[in-house]
Order: structure tokens, then C-alpha cells, then sequence
């Protein structure tokens, strides 16, 4: 009767999948559906307060869906997400073609909500609601309007008494999506900044006033400065409790910022969305349209290289369209008009690992 040996490699592959086996299963995908996936994040410091929110609710249901995500600014989350250093990145400010052609794969910009950005003040002895038009927020960060009682300003307000005091300007220090929509619509409503200084996440800022870093460093600089006046988003002034301008709208209206203000803005322009996605609706046409308003976006690669974390990005994302934006109105942020959440979810959809769509489980 002929033996015959069983190659020692053989012998060890079928000792360990014994053990395996007996243990937690001899699997040949090796996949664990269990695991723990940590997810990285940078950007925009706009939805930030949101976005932690969704995070922490998010875990509770799906405990092994990790993130670590860092609040540094729009600037920062593109240019992280570009260099693939972090899962994904958030900014308010659509990305440039150019910067989308340099990128190492195609990146998808996926809208999450619409917030507001609100000129917040800081002026003790003003009892009543401060309302400015474009030529006022204008001339004060071109260094034109320096007194909280120009003529500018106090036309607007008719009977209230400013004192002759300066404005002391904040601004964002860093590449910021807020300082994209903020400069985005001085450049509409302003001819002589469009010329002079212009639109984007850095520019060159006139040399006027003191930067911050963050939503969070300017609402700190506004907050314990008399007589301040800088540009946050709307959730931000509402923590700390200062107080936020109505403003002029294209349509002539003083308007408040609030959901509704932000919603009409998002309506009146969301038959123009193109199909990438990218939009400014800051001065939108209407007159219950809050002018400086905007959408905010995650940016992930539409091919992924990772298929767990691929996986765990897209239920997430599928959970923040649909559960997710019902948080939004309670940190003052708008949900996704229905047409506009419907374009975002076939982007997520879009979303592949090695060409094969990751669909949202």
C-alpha cells in the first residue's frame, strides 16, 4: 500500500484554520463585518457643531463606525482630502476645477445642510436688533466705514443712537469655507471688492482689523471685545449668545437669518444645481431670501480604496441624508430641500470600490 506525505504548508494552513475554525470561523474573504472602522475627517468649521452631533448619534446605532474628525477649516479639509491623508473632508467652499483636476481621483461633493453666515456685534450700549445693508458690511472690511455711527449704518436704523466709537473688525485668519461664502457675497453685492480684493476660502484682506482662527476663535474675539463686529455661522452666535444683523436683501427686504430665511434662499435656487453640485445661492433673489447664505458639503472619493472603510463612509452617509438631517433645525441649520437631497443621494450611490457600487446597507 503506497503513503503518500502531505506537504508541511498544506499541514500548517489546515492546523490554523482548524483553530480558526473552532475559535471565530475559518473564513476565506477573511472579512469581519464587526470590526471596528475608523473613519478620518477634516474641514469646515461652519457644520462642525452639526456634524459632532451626527457622529456621537450615528456610533450609538453602529457601534464599530469610528470618527476622528478635525475642525480646521475648509482650506484644510480640501487640501487633506486632496493629499488622501484623511477619509474625508468637509468645506463650505465648492472646489475649484483646478483644484478638482489635480486631485488623484475623482472627488464627489455631497451637500449635507444649509447654514447661515451672520455678521455678529458686540456693542454695549445698542438695546434694539442692528440692521445693515451691503453697502455698509462692505465699506467696514474695506476700511471705509470705522465708526459704529457712519451714516451707513445709522440710516438703516432709524432712531437708534450708535456710539462714536470704532468697529473693531474680526476676520478668519485661515483658508475658511465661511470666508468663502462671506467674500462670495461682497464680491456680488460690491463692485469695488470684486475688483479689490474678490472671492475665496484666503484672499487678500484690506488691512483692516484682527484675525481669528475658526468660527470658534472669531466668536470669542467678537464676544469679549466691545464694539466688535465679525462674520460667523449662525450657530455659533446663538451659543454664546450674541446678537446677529438683519440684513439687506437683493429684493430690498431687511431679513433675519433663521431656517426659513435660508430655506427661501436654497429654493429660489436650487432648479439651477448643476449636476456636480456645486452652487453659490449667497444674494439669491426673493424677497424672504437671507443673502448670505450656503450650502456645505462632505467631499469623498467617488472610487474608494479601502472597501470597509468604503463601506462604513457610505451607510453613514445614507444615515446623515435621511436620519441625520432630521437634527439639523435644532442647531439652526436648514435640511437639504427634497429635489437637492435627491441629487445627493444618487452621488452617494455613485460612490464604487474597485468599480463595484458600495450600496448603503
Amino acid at each position: 500500500m503506497k503513503t503518500y506525505r502531505i506537504p508541511k504548508s498544506i499541514v500548517a494552513v489546515l492546523i490554523v484554520c482548524f483553530v480558526s475554525t473552532s475559535l471565530v470561523g475559518c473564513s476565506s474573504s477573511g472579512s469581519n463585518p464587526s470590526a471596528e472602522v475608523m473613519l478620518q475627517g477634516a474641514g469646515a468649521t461652519f457644520p462642525n457643531p452639526l456634524y459632532q452631533k451626527w457622529f456621537a448619534e450615528y456610533n450609538k446605532i453602529t457601534p464599530n463606525a469610528k470618527f476622528d474628525y478635525q475642525s480646521i477649516g475648509s482650506g484644510g479639509g480640501i487640501k487633506q482630502i486632496s493629499s488622501k491623508t484623511v477619509d474625508f473632508g468637509a468645506s463650505d467652499a465648492p472646489m475649484k476645477d483646478e483644484e478638482l483636476k489635480a486631485a488623484p481621483g475623482e472627488l464627489l461633493h455631497i451637500p449635507t445642510v444649509l447654514g447661515a453666515v451672520v455678521v455678529t456685534y458686540n456693542v454695549p450700549t445698542l438695546k434694539t436688533d442692528l440692521k445693515l445693508g451691503p453697502e455698509a458690511i462692505a465699506g467696514i472690511y474695506l476700511g471705509k466705514v470705522t465708526k459704529w455711527n457712519d451714516p451707513s449704518i445709522s440710516s438703516t436704523n432709524p432712531g437708534v443712537t450708535f456710539p462714536d466709537a470704532n468697529i473693531n473688525v474680526v476676520r478668519r485668519a485661515e483658508a475658511s469655507g465661511t470666508s468663502f461664502v462671506w467674500t462670495d457675497y461682497l464680491s456680488k453685492v460690491s463692485p469695488e471688492w470684486k475688483s479689490s480684493v474678490g472671492a475665496g476660502a484666503m484672499v487678500n484682506w484690506p488691512n483692516v482689523g484682527v484675525a481669528a482662527k475658526g468660527n470658534e476663535g472669531v466668536t470669542g474675539q467678537v464676544k469679549s471685545t466691545p464694539n466688535s463686529l465679525g462674520y460667523v455661522e449662525l450657530i455659533y452666535a446663538e451659543q454664546n449668545k450674541l446678537p446677529y444683523a438683519w440684513i439687506k436683501n437683493s429684493a430690498g427686504e431687511f431679513v433675519k437669518p433663521s431656517l426659513e430665511s435660508v430655506t427661501a434662499a436654497a429654493a429660489s435656487a436650487s432648479g439651477q444645481m448643476p449636476d456636480d453640485l456645486r452652487i453659490s445661492i449667497t444674494d439669491a433673489p426673493g424677497k424672504d431670501a437671507y443673502p448670505i447664505s450656503s450650502f456645505t458639503y462632505l467631499l469623498v472619493y467617488k472610487n474608494q480604496d479601502n472597501e470597509a472603510k468604503g463601506k462604513a463612509l457610505v451607510n453613514f452617509l445614507w444615515w446623515a441624508l435621511h436620519d441625520g438631517e432630521k437634527m439639523a433645525k435644532d442647531l439652526l441649520y436648514a435640511p437639504l430641500p427634497q429635489e437637492v437631497a435627491a441629487k445627493a443621494e444618487d452621488k452617494v450611490k455613485s460612490v464604487t470600490f474597485q468599480g463595484k457600487p458600495l450600496k448603503a446597507s
